[in-house]
């Protein structure tokens, strides 16, 4: 029996076999009518009918009735099991091989793998998505995977002792496309108005042209400075254009928390290869940003890569049924991926010089500077109360270190970088805040003008 292999993304279920991609669709489902259909189909009522659709289904998979009254007596579990048939039609009931997200819980994937078995589809492996897209060695390098689904965006770290495994895995919740899309319908509506005196947003059907044009808008904005925007309202047609960064700038909110988070994944010597999925790469301006903020390297991974990784590499293992377990290992199949021996984590926020606390700038120098409540400690000194809870004697350092601000936790109760625990040492850039404690302290990272140039 031929084997065909599902990435469960909501943002886009990806369905395929050696020949390639035989669906790619979101995960919405519309229930009008006692009619209950789900992908593309319900995506293009979204804005239409947003009080018949769902959304959150895959990421909330449960048996408990949705809480929406016109579909009570619905589940989620309900509506997975919809758009699984619906995404079966696309192929003859082969086995299958599931690259599943992170955020979904053993009794998810246990519940999921009941819908298969009530749906005669013999699921007979389930592989972490991140190890799934990871199909070669970063040497030298630290990968972590990067995806983003409707309400989430997954970070993980991975390890490569002669293999990929998950070492740390991330959830951003409520960072995903749909905020993103909800940003830029916006920040759109708004240019249509400033240019044509045309609100998209009046009436529901124009609002559901803006989301159907979405893709093509940002494919032009990852091309060029310029979006040029075109809707069609009745028998009349209205134009409008944007600056890319206009619609960069609406999805800064989400980008920074993905940025923020990724940085507090690396510690200060170590080269981040950040791994994108294509739906990531996409997105107008993020690619650049990472690049920017976290620094190492950016590989894209290809449309359909999640899903083609797991079916190259589980073409003949497992049997199906009860007895099938989530794996988070697996063997590279391909070469090791070339890291430029000139890359670094140089990044181009700037370089802190000072830390500012209480109206007071401490210099940081070649020698550490101690944040703690030790008050006999030798050195250059911020000593703090020591009643506050969560701040250890010797808390943690910053120094200048080959060009770089570096500040190395020693404590505890952990070093939170723009809200964020650092695993163990982390790069510094200009404008980033530190917390240590509980409420805590915080302390800004600065320049001064002498030094800012």
């Amino acid at each position: 029996m031929t084997r065909i292999a599902a990435h469960l993304n909501d943002a886009g279920i990806t369905l395929l076999d050696g020949s390639g991609i035989l669906y790619r669709e979101p995960g919405f489902a519309l229930l009008e009518d006692n009619k209950l259909t789900t992908g593309n189909d319900a995506f293009r009522q979204a804005r239409i009918n947003p009080r018949r659709i769902q959304h959150r289904y895959w990421a909330e998979l449960s048996t408990e009735p949705l809480p929406d009254q016109r579909s009570s007596h619905l589940s989620a579990a309900d509506l997975v099991s919809r758009q699984l048939e619906q995404m079966l039609a696309a192929c003859n009931g082969e086995e299958l091989v599931v690259a599943v997200p992170a955020y979904m819980s053993s009794q998810q994937l246990g519940l999921l793998l009941g819908i298969a078995g009530e749906i005669n589809l013999p699921i007979v492996a389930m592989v972490d998505a991140s190890v799934a897209a990871t199909r070669r060695e970063y040497k030298g390098a630290v990968p972590v995977h990067v995806d983003i689904s409707l309400h989430t965006t997954t970070l993980s770290r991975l390890t490569q002792p002669g293999l990929v495994q998950v070492e740390r895995t991330e959830v951003l919740k409520d960072c995903g496309t749909f905020a993103l899309f909800d940003a830029w319908i916006h920040t759109i509506a708004e240019a249509f108005v400033q240019q044509s005196r045309f609100d998209p947003l009046h009436a529901a059907d124009t609002e559901q042209t803006l989301v159907n044009k979405m893709g093509g808008w940002l494919s032009e904005a990852a091309r060029s400075d310029r979006v040029r925007l075109e809707i069609e309202a009745g028998s009349v047609s209205y134009e409008a254009t944007i600056d890319s960064l206009l619609l960069i700038g609406a999805a800064a909110p989400v980008y920074q928390r993905v940025a923020s988070k990724l940085r507090a994944l690396f510690r200060a010597d170590e080269l981040p290869a950040l791994q994108l999925t294509d739906r990531v790469a996409r997105l107008p301006g993020l690619a650049e940003m990472l690049k920017a903020r976290v620094g190492g390297e950016v590989f894209v991974l290809e449309p359909g890569a999640t899903a083609r990784g797991a079916l190259a590499r589980m073409r003949e293992s497992g049997k199906g049924g009860e007895g099938v377990s989530l794996i988070r290992q697996l063997p590279w199949d391909q070469a090791a991926a070339s890291i430029a021996d000139d890359v670094a984590q140089q990044v181009q926020a700037g370089v802190p010089t000072h830390l500012l606390f209480n109206n007071t700038a401490y210099a940081i120098r070649n020698s550490p500077l101690i944040l703690g409540s030790d008050q006999s400690e030798a050195g250059q000194m911020v000593a703090l109360d020591s009643g506050m809870p969560g701040v250890s004697r010797r808390h943690c350092s910053l120094q200048q270190v080959n060009g770089q601000c570096v500040v190395e936790d020693f404590s505890r109760y952990g070093t939170f970088l723009n809200g964020h625990r650092i695993d163990g040492s982390s790069v510094l850039q200009i404008g980033d805040s530190l917390r240590i404690g509980s409420p805590g302290y915080e302390f800004r990272l600065i320049t001064t003008e002498e030094h800012g140039g």
